[in-house]
C-alpha cells in the first residue's frame, strides 16, 4: 500500500509485476493478491492459511462485477488479507490450472463459470468452490464476507474435516480418469452425431436448443457441412444455412464493425453478451467461408470477409500477431459502445437515409436493450429491397455508406478494453481461418496476414525447440499446452496450402514430432493437455470433447491425419487413429459433443484426394489451375504445388515421392490421385475442374 498525494491511499499488490491484462486489472485492489507461484504456496504453508484462488479473464463481465463488489471492498480485503493467501489466475494464460479447478467446481456444485472461486489447502487440494459471490448476504444467499468468515472458522476449529474433504475431492477427480475401451470411429458415429444435432435443433431460429443462452458452437456447423458433403443430406445443409443466416442477421453480430460477440442471451440471437473473443472470430470466419465454399452463398462470403477485416483492423499487433479479446463493458456498462438510439442516427444521417437505416436495422423508439437499440436485420436484404421497391445493389451501396458514417462516429466513443496478449493457440485458429479464406475468397491479403502472424510466433514465441503460450509487452512465457501445439500445427498446414511455401509444412512436421514427444499418452492413445515438462497438478487433464474451442486432441488428430497424407507418414496416421480410438467410448455416448473430432474422423475415413500441380508459378495458366483446384468444395483433399523454380527443391525434400511429377512438355500439369489411385495428368483448369467434380 502506498501513500498518495492528498492523503488518500493507492493499493498496489504483487500482480503489478505481471504481464497478464487480467492480473494487472487487479494490481491495485486492496487485496494482497499473489500470482500462481511457489512463493505463494510456501507463504500459505508457513502461515498455516487456506488459499483463496480466483480464476477469470480480462473481458469477463462478472469478473469485473466481483472485483468492484468484493475485491475493491476494504472489509472483504481485510478478511482475505488476514485469514487467507489470495491467488489470481488468468484462465487464458494458464488454461491448465483453469481446467483442473473448473472440473472441481463442476464436481462440487454441478455448475461452473467465471469468476471461478476455489478455497484450497496450501498443497492445492480444494475443499470449497463456487463462482460469483456477492459481497453481502442477499435473497437468502450467503455473501462473500459470510463465506470468508465461516471458512476461516472451520480452518481453525474443524481442520480435520477440511483436510478429509479435500482428500476426497482429489480422489474423486483422479478416479474419473479411467481409460476406456477403444474402438474405431466409423461413419456410423457421424450419422449418430447428425441425428442428435437434428433432435436438438431449433427449427425456428436456428442453433441448438430452443431457449437462451445460445452459443455459436461453430465446429457443429462445420461438421454438418462435411456431413452433407459425405452423405448428400440436405437437412444438414439447411440447418447450417439457417443458423449462419440467423446469427449474422442478429444482434450477436456487430452489424457496423464486423465480428461476433461471445453469445446470445436469448433464443433469437438478438441480445448478446458483448465481449468479442479472437477464437470466436477465427472459428466463425471458417464456418462462413466454408459455407460459401460449399454453396456459393454470397451473404456468407460477405460475413466471412467482415469478420477477417475486423480482426485485421482492430485486433492485430503491429508485429502481425493477433490480440485475444475486446471487453463487453465500456464506460462502466455492458454494450454501451455498440448500441444506438433513433435520435443518434438521425443526428448523423440525412432524413431519408436515417429512416431507411432505422427500418433496415429494426430500430424502435423504446429500443431492444436498456432503452437503446442493438442493430439487427429483421428481414434479409433481398426481401427488404423488394418491400421498398429498390434494386438490391442500390440498397447495399446506401447501407455501406451509412454504416461507414456510423462506424466513424462510433470510433469516437470510449472503446471497450482490449486484451492485447498474444496466445499461440488462438493465433493458430486465426491463421487457419485467414489461410483458408485466402484460398476460397481469392484474397492474397489474408495469406499475407496469416504469414506475418505465423512468423511472429516462430520468431518470438519459440525460443529453442519449445513453443510458448503467451506473449505480451515483449515477453514470451508459459510453456505451451496441447492446444497451442495442435492449433498452430494445423494452421501451418493451412498456410502451406495458401502460399505453397514449403517452410510452413516443414515447421508443421517439426511441431507434430515435438507434440508427440511432449504430450502423447503412450498407454491409452491421444494426448494429455499438459506436457511432461509442464507443472504437475492434482489431476491429469486429457480432453476430447469440443466446447467453445475445439479440443486439442480433436485438432491434433486432424493435423496428424493431414500431415500423414502430405508426407506419407504412416506413424502420423497411426497417432491420429489412436487419438480417435482413445475417445471412442465417450464419443459413442455423445457424438454431437465431438464434432471437431468427427471432422478429423471424416478425413481419416476418406477418401482423400491428392492434387499436385506442376508448373511455373508466374504463369496465368498455372494460377488458373490452382484456382480451379481451390474452387471445388472438398473437405478431404491436400493440394501441393511444384514450381519450376528453386522452391521445387524445398517441397520435394519434404515429399520425395512427388519429385518425378513435372510440367509435361513445359505445360502446367495437374496430377490427381484418390486414395493412391491416380488419374491421367491434365493441362488446363477446365480439365482439372472436370476431373475434380464429384471427387
Amino acid at each position: 500500500m502506498t501513500k498518495q498525494d492528498g492523503g488518500g491511499y493507492e493499493y498496489t499488490n504483487e500482480l503489478i509485476h505481471e504481464k497478464s491484462p487480467y492480473l494487472l486489472q487487479h494490481a491495485h485492489n486492496p487485496v494482497n493478491w499473489h500470482a500462481w507461484r511457489d512463493e505463494a504456496f510456501e507463504k500459505a504453508r508457513r502461515e498455516d492459511k487456506p488459499i483463496f484462488l480466483s480464476i477469470g479473464y480480462s473481458t469477463c463481465h462478472w469478473c469485473h462485477v466481483m472485483e468492484h463488489d468484493s475485491f475493491e471492498n476494504l472489509k472483504v480485503a481485510a478478511l482475505l488479507n488476514e485469514h487467507y493467501v489470495a491467488i489470481k489466475v488468468d484462465r487464458e494464460e494458464r488454461p491448465d490450472i483453469d481446467k483442473v479447478y473448473m472440473d472441481v467446481t463442476h464436481a462440487m456444485t454441478g455448475g461452473g463459470g467465471w469468476p471461478n472461486s476455489i478455497f484450497m489447502t496450501p498443497d492445492k487440494k480444494p475443499f470449497f468452490a463456487g463462482t460469483f459471490f456477492p459481497s453481502d448476504d442477499k435473497y437468502g444467499i450467503k455473501g462473500f464476507k459470510t463465506i470468508l468468515r465461516e471458512i476461516s472458522g472451520a480452518w481453525t476449529n474443524r481442520r480435520g474435516d477440511i483436510d478429509a474433504s479435500a482428500e476426497r475431492v482429489v480422489q474423486f477427480l483422479n478416479r474419473e480418469q479411467v481409460a476406456s475401451a477403444s474402438t474405431d470411429v466409423s461413419a456410423k458415429t457421424m450419422d449418430r452425431a447428425y441425428e442428435m444435432l437434428n433432435q436438438l435443433y431449433d427449427s425456428r431460429y436456428g442453433g441448438i436448443g430452443s431457449q437462451g443462452p445460445k452459443f455459436p458452437q461453430s465446429h457443429q456447423w462445420t461438421f454438418l457441412l462435411h456431413y452433407w458433403r459425405r452423405t448428400g443430406n440436405e437437412r444438414a445443409l439447411a440447418m447450417v444455412a439457417q443458423t449462419l443466416d440467423s446469427m449474422a442477421r442478429g444482434g450477436m453480430y456487430d452489424q457496423l464493425g464486423g465480428g461476433f460477440h461471445r453469445y446470445s442471451v436469448d433464443e433469437k440471437w438478438l441480445v448478446p453478451h458483448f465481449e468479442k473473443m479472437l477464437y470466436d472470430q477465427a472459428l466463425l470466419a471458417r464456418s462462413y467461408t466454408e459455407s460459401f465454399h460449399a454453396t456459393g452463398n454470397p451473404f456468407h462470403a460477405r460475413i466471412a470477409r467482415e469478420i477477417m477485416e475486423y480482426v485485421l483492423r482492430d485486433m492485430t499487433d503491429p508485429g502481425g500477431a493477433f490480440y485475444s479479446a475486446e471487453d463487453a463493458d465500456s464506460e462502466g456498462e455492458e454494450g454501451t459502445f455498440y448500441i444506438w438510439t433513433m435520435e443518434q442516427v438521425r443526428g448523423l444521417l440525412d432524413s431519408a437515409d436515417a429512416e431507411l437505416f432505422i427500418k433496415y436495422y429494426g430500430m424502435t423508439p423504446e429500443g431492444n436493450f436498456e432503452g437503446a437499440n442493438i442493430l439487427n436485420i429483421p428481414a434479409p436484404m433481398e426481401e427488404f429491397a423488394r418491400q421498398k421497391g429498390m434494386p438490391e445493389q442500390a440498397l447495399a451501396a446506401r447501407l455501406e455508406s451509412m454504416n461507414a458514417t456510423l462506424l466513424q462516429a462510433r470510433s469516437a466513443r470510449p472503446r471497450p478494453r482490449l486484451d492485447d496478449k498474444v496466445l499461440t493457440a488462438w493465433n493458430g485458429l486465426m491463421i487457419s481461418a485467414l489461410a483458408y479464406g485466402a484460398q476460397v475468397l481469392d484474397e492474397p491479403r489474408y495469406a499475407e496476414a496469416a504469414s506475418r502472424a505465423a512468423t511472429f510466433i516462430l520468431e518470438n514465441m519459440q525460443p529453442g525447440d519449445r513453443l510458448l503460450r503467451r506473449w505480451r509487452g515483449g515477453q514470451a512465457a508459459v510453456p505451451g499446452f496441447l492446444d497451442d501445439y495442435a492449433f498452430f500445427t494445423n494452421a501451418l498446414i493451412d498456410l502451406y496450402e495458401a502460399t505453397f511455401d514449403a517452410r510452413w509444412l516443414a515447421h508443421a512436421a517439426d511441431l507434430a514430432r515435438e507434440m508427440e514427444t511432449l504430450f502423447r499418452d503412450e498407454r491409452c492413445g491421444g494426448f494429455f493437455y499438459s506436457a511432461q515438462d509442464n507443472e504437475r497438478h492434482i489431476m491429469t487433464v486429457k480432453e476430447g470433447m469440443d466446447g467453445a474451442e475445439p479440443s486439442g486432441n480433436s485438432v491434433a488428430a486432424l493435423a496428424l491425419a493431414r500431415l500423414a497424407r502430405f508426407l506419407s507418414r504412416d506413424d502420423f496416421e497411426d497417432l491420429a487413429r489412436r487419438t480417435l480410438s482413445a475417445f471412442s467410448s465417450t464419443m459413442d455416448q455423445a457424438p454431437h459433443a465431438f464434432t471437431q473430432m468427427l471432422i478429423a474422423a471424416d478425413f481419416l475415413i476418406g477418401p482423400c484426394t491428392e492434387i499436385v500441380i506442376a508448373g511455373d508459378s508466374g504463369l496465368e495458366s498455372t494460377k488458373s489451375m490452382v484456382r480451379a483446384a481451390r474452387a471445388v468444395y472438398n473437405t478431404n483433399r491436400i493440394l501441393i504445388h511444384l514450381s519450376a523454380n528453386g522452391s521445387r527443391d524445398s517441397i520435394t525434400a519434404l515429399i520425395p515421392q512427388i519429385e518425378k511429377k513435372s510440367a509435361i512438355d513445359g505445360k502446367p500439369t495437374a496430377y490427381v490421385c484418390r486414395n493412391y489411385s491416380c488419374k491421367r495428368p491434365v493441362h488446363n483448369a477446365a480439365e482439372l475442374a472436370q476431373l475434380l467434380e464429384g471427387s
